[in-house]
This record gives C-alpha cells, sequence and structure tokens, in this order.
C-alpha cells in the first residue's frame, strides 16, 4: 500500500479528500498530523498551480512521501475576479467561513440576480520523491446567492448556487458535491495519474 501525504490541515477539505479518493483502496491517505508535520508555506505564486506547487514539493520534502497539495479559490465575475486567491484570507487570516462569505454578501449588496455569476476554481499538484510533478485543474460555474444557505461543506459553500440543481452548495448531498464540485473534477482529472503511480508506472498522463 502506497502512503499518499494530503498537505493540509484544513478537515473540511481532509474529509472531501477521503471521500474522494476512496476508489483507490491500495493507497493510504495521511495528514500533516498524523505524520507529525507542521510546516509553514508562504502562498504568495502569481497563480493557484504554482501555489499548489509550492506546497506539495515542501510537504515531499519533508515527508519523502508523495504529496498531494491544492490552492483554490471562488471568484466572482463583477468582482474582477475576486476574491480568487484570496478566498482563505479575504476577511483576514483569523477570519472564520462566515466572516468571509458575510463580506462577499456585503460587497455584492445591490448587484442584480444576471450579475453574479462566479466560479470555483481549484488545481491540484501531486509531487513525488523522485522529483515529479503533475497538476490538474476543475472549475465549477454558478452564481452567489443573496443569504446563506444550507448546512453542508465549508467555505464559501453556503452562499454558492448551483443552477442545475436549484440549490447552494451547502444544500446539496456529498455524493452530488464529489461529481459536480471544483475539487471533484481536478481530483477525476488526476486520478489517472495516481493510479499510474500505484501501479509503479511512470504517470505520464497530465505531467507539467
Amino acid at each position: 500500500m502506497i502512503k499518499l501525504l494530503l498537505a493540509t490541515d484544513n478537515p473540511g477539505k481532509q474529509r472531501e479528500y477521503r471521500q474522494l479518493l476512496a476508489p483507490l483502496s491500495d493507497m493510504k491517505l495521511c495528514t500533516p498530523a498524523e505524520l507529525g508535520l507542521s510546516i509553514a508555506v508562504r502562498e504568495d505564486g502569481a497563480t493557484y498551480a504554482e501555489n499548489a506547487r509550492s506546497k506539495a514539493l515542501a510537504y515531499t520534502q519533508a515527508s519523502g512521501l508523495p504529496t498531494l497539495a491544492d490552492d483554490s479559490g471562488l471568484e466572482v465575475d463583477v468582482l474582477g475576479g475576486e476574491p480568487g486567491m484570496r478566498s482563505a484570507r479575504y476577511a483576514g487570516s483569523d477570519a472564520s467561513d462566515a466572516d468571509r462569505y458575510h463580506l462577499l454578501l456585503q460587497r455584492l449588496r445591490g448587484v442584480p440576480w444576471e450579475k453574479r455569476s462566479a466560479r470555483f476554481r481549484c488545481v491540484i499538484a501531486l509531487t513525488t520523491p523522485a522529483g515529479q510533478i503533475f497538476t490538474t485543474e476543475g472549475t465549477c460555474e454558478g452564481m452567489i446567492a443573496f443569504e446563506p444557505e444550507g448546512e453542508h461543506g465549508f467555505g464559501y459553500d453556503p452562499i454558492f448556487y448551483v443552477p442545475e440543481y436549484g440549490q447552494t452548495i451547502a444544500q446539496l448531498p456529498a455524493e452530488i458535491k464529489n461529481r459536480i464540485s471544483h475539487r471533484a473534477r481536478a481530483v477525476q482529472a488526476m486520478l489517472p495519474i495516481l493510479t499510474h503511480l500505484l501501479a509503479d508506472e511512470n504517470p505520464v498522463p497530465g505531467a507539467s
């Protein structure tokens, strides 16, 4: 069984990745806390991919394990793509999820429904001790609701409305979110690469 380190301390992300990677029964997903790792990685790259690669490389170097890391954000069109890469720090480093999405709703006050289009974007990086680096990306299109709805998920999920389902991400059951979310789509693209890794083959598809 191959150990794969997930480079995040976010419990919501850890929960989702355990569900999304469940098909890989020969892979054991580890967290930094389980390995006694505490690493501060500066997320000052110019792109999601740069930040994801930086995190994955730092944790691979510290652990000696293949590592999966991501960088993601919510992009609101009428705000020029903000909060984007600043999504996790939008209301300050110590803010809660509710603080962040209430600040966003405040800044969208008075913006009509047809101008509230947005998307979640996620880039995943996989690094190996052999020096291989692979990246995949996923997006989920939607609208910013006028008020939060739903108890599931985390982050901006309560205000991200998916027209196809007539609900926010936070109202959707996990099995649906894990098919349509930005993170789910990035993982789906990464699964063939991880499968090759498990088979001890050189995972050429998706290399970057």
